[in-house]
């Protein structure tokens, strides 16, 4: 066995690799960029290496650097992570010839299987079902045209080198083919140093489905079960469950056996993962091999109990797998939810900043109901503009499917994010959303049931109550602690007075009373019976944990415009409490009139201009292209959304912007 590994990578995957090498008795090597000087996986390790600037073209993905740092410090291996040089089988052979072990597959499977095109012609050998399309290179953007109106639109144009849903579009006609051929190759190019592209069917109404293998250098190869990745957003995962609520005992046999004969044409060693499209016939049809650790490996690990990242350093050090097929069981169900820098209410648009607070809920397992937070910040941490902007994995594990999409909603409502725009929003919303809930999934479902993009969740009625009486108890627990600190005295008749209130809910008024009782409060609203509530929030607090009627619910609380803003299952809304008189005088307020930004393109997010694609002057059409805006490794490009004139253009290409910075004015 090693006695000291280098993690070539950074954040919670790092941090991930560092906790199972310390349960093994193995030292650990971080290395890390200026940007990560002081990040989580650097304190973590036992020592740490500088590789250089931020950009990871200029640290991460240096080989050369990350070899040096295994020689600086006696290293015997590395592991990859994923993302960077996870994939790169320059760099398993340059560390194989220097005598470092690589902690992941050798190279052949690596050259063989991290080419899309080269995997799809392995797989269609070993027997593995295959997606219809063009595997050979595309040579321009007419080229590409061509090729998809031949296998039918739509058509997904994919990297070869690609992975995490960089260098993917989906085309519908001979426009968008181009245009995507064009993105896709540039975002190749730059995430990946290959900007090779290749064009395949898009299965309409899919679900994406992966297998998880675990390989020895001694002749075994298994598979874990499955894992269902179908709810993603610009084809990135955002939230994973294992095992998929629509696969049978038959698929999955399928599926296992098929991947299992793929690992072992090439001769797979260590973990990897064979992924899947499935048509709601179940029909399945492979889609590429990753020969490295998957983001989403926690959701098999809760229901196998199997460590992936212990097994692949075994497996690396040459030991055989302890287990066998017929030893793997799938043991109840697990959710992961990502949390991303992305702001929800902006159509999910990168947010980068400081995290002014984060505080995960209490990882650990109580009443068979497990949470496991992965992660790679804490309260403080940057998020920068260099890197990929998930920041954690929450995942919960419960009995059944719906036990652990219940927990999984608690433990988001917990978890507090500030400083940062994020995702937790939605990921609450989700949880509660009737297809979710019933496992009537597809990659399509965020744009099917999100088409005009998420905003805050109107509240039904039986949140509006909880909010309400939230809301009264909060102001009661304010008041009482202000009359404290000022040595206000109230008379019985006063303070019955003083507790008649009104809650104002995101508009909605409800009348309410709130009287102290043992331990707790009672509040009392029209036509209900009195509402018992226990909480220990205190003035300050920003979560709420309130017992409800005998309920447990978690609420955020943030101070906002002389009340509250709070949260709870995607609901985000501004509460108020006035008495009466106060209630009635706020009603003839008038409101603040929005600023109107209609002439002008405004920078959705912290990014780099790559180019603009009009002039000063220029009449442009709805739909036509204006800019492209570069952020967390992804391009995005802005379109008109009318017919105008381009006035100024205060940018140019290469400059660096900050959200709603302007990029263009039009003539009013």
């Amino acid at each position: 066995m090693f006695s000291k590994i280098l993690i070539a990578n950074r954040g919670e995957i790092a941090c991930r690799v560092i906790k199972t090498a310390k349960k093994m008795g193995i030292a650990t090597v971080a290395v890390y960029s200026d940007a990560d000087r002081d990040a989580m996986h650097v304190a973590m390790a036992d020592e740490a290496v500088h590789i250089g600037p931020p950009p990871a073209n200029q640290s991460y993905l240096m080989a050369d650097r990350i070899i040096q740092a295994c020689k600086d410090t006696g290293a015997e291996a590395v592991h990859p992570g994923y993302g960077f040089l996870s994939e790169r089988a320059s760099f398993c052979e340059a560390l194989e010839k220097e005598g470092i072990a690589f902690i992941g597959p050798k190279v052949k499977a690596i050259e063989a299987m991290g080419d899309k095109i080269t995997s799809k012609k392995i797989a269609a050998e070993a027997g593995v079902s295959t997606v219809p399309g063009h595997m050979d290179l595309i040579e321009d953007e007419a080229h590409a045209a061509r090729i998809a109106a031949e296998i039918g639109y739509p058509v997904m144009i994919k990297a070869s080198a690609g992975g995490g849903g960089k260098g993917m579009r989906i085309a519908w006609n001979d426009d968008e083919a181009r245009e995507g051929f064009a993105r896709s190759k540039s975002e190749a190019a730059s995430s990946f140093g290959d900007d090779r592209i290749f064009i395949e069917k898009f299965i309409e109404e899919p679900r994406h489905i992966e297998i998880q293998l675990i390989a020895d250098s001694h002749g075994t190869a298994l598979y874990l079960g499955e894992r269902e990745c179908s709810i993603q957003r610009r084809n990135q995962k955002v939230v994973e469950e294992a095992p998929s609520p629509f696969l049978d005992a038959e698929t999955r046999k399928a599926m296992g056996e098929q991947s299992v004969a793929l690992a072992n044409a090439v001769d797979y060693q260590s973990a990897g993962t064979v992924e899947f499209i499935v048509d709601k016939h179940r029909k399945f049809y492979f889609l590429e091999m990753n020969t490295r650790l998957q983001v989403e490996h926690p959701v098999t690990e809760l229901i196998t109990g199997v460590d992936l990242v212990e097994q692949m350093i075994r497996v690396a050090a040459g030991e055989k797998l302890s287990f066998g097929q017929g030893d793997v069981r799938l043991d109840g169900w697990a959710v992961e939810s990502r949390l991303y820098a992305e702001d929800p209410y902006r159509n999910f648009l990168p947010s980068i900043g400081r995290l002014t607070r984060y505080r995960p809920p209490q990882e650990g397992t109580v009443d068979g109901i497990t949470i496991r937070n992965d992660t790679g910040v804490s309260e403080g941490s940057e998020i920068s503009m260099f890197y990929d902007p998930m920041i954690a994995k929450l995942c919960t594990h419960a009995p059944t499917r719906l036990e652990a999409v219940d927990a999984m909603a608690d433990a988001l409502d917990r978890f507090e994010v500030e400083g940062i725009g994020h995702n937790l929003p939605f990921l609450s919303a989700l949880m509660q959303h009737p297809r979710w809930r019933e496992g009537r999934l597809s990659t399509g479902f965020i744009a099917e049931e999100y088409p005009d993009g998420f905003g805050p969740v109107p509240p039904d009625d039986t949140v509006l109550e909880r909010f309400a009486v939230a809301a009264l108890v909060l102001s009661h627990i304010q008041g009482e602690r202000n009359a404290w600190i000022s040595g206000a005295r109230f008379s019985q008749a006063e303070k019955r007075a003083h507790e008649d209130k009104v809650a104002v809910i995101g508009g909605h008024e409800i009348d309410g009373h709130i009287d102290d009782t043992q331990g707790g409060y009672k509040v009392r609203l029209p036509g209900r019976d009195a509402i018992e509530v226990e909480t220990h929030w205190m003035p300050g607090d920003r979560l709420a944990i309130f017992t409800i009627d005998g309920g447990s619910h978690a609420i955020k609380v943030e101070p906002a415009d002389a009340g509250w803003r709070l949260r709870q299952l995607g609901v985000d809304v501004k509460a108020q409490v006035f008495s009466p008189r106060v209630a009635e005088l706020a009603r003839l307020m008038p409101e603040k009139v929005v600023p109107d930004t209609s002439n002008l393109l405004l920078c959705p997010m912290p990014g780099l201009i790559v180019s603009i694609a009009v002039d000063e002057g220029d009449e442009v059409q709805e739909g036509q292209t204006l800019a492209v805006v570069e952020a967390m490794k992804m391009e995005n490009v802005l379109k008109a959304e009318r017919k105008g004139t381009v006035s100024r253009i205060p940018v140019k290409a290469g400059d660096s912007l900050a959200v709603d910075e302007i990029i263009m004015e039009f003539a009013k």
